[in-house]
């Protein structure tokens, strides 16, 4: 191999580890956002949870009340 040809592909691998190391940290930005975000969903959900159980319960506690107030009557 010539001096040209390895200084060719030395070149071509350095642009090529070059588009690595810019992908990883595009990736590694993307995935910091992603995981944010998850943790910002999880906490939607818990709180949404949250709001469901209590709906029930007032539910639950409501047909319990009619259903006294039918059997009173």
């Amino acid at each position: 191999m010539t001096e040209t040809h390895l200084s060719l592909e030395l070149k071509d691998f350095e642009g090529k580890l070059d588009q690595l190391i810019e992908q990883y940290h595009s990736l590694k930005i993307e995935n910091s956002s992603l995981k944010t975000k998850q943790e910002i969903l999880i906490q939607e959900k818990a709180k949404l949870l949250e709001k469901t159980d209590l709906a029930r319960t007032r539910v639950e506690s409501m047909i319990t009340h009619l259903k006294a107030m039918e059997h009173d009557s």
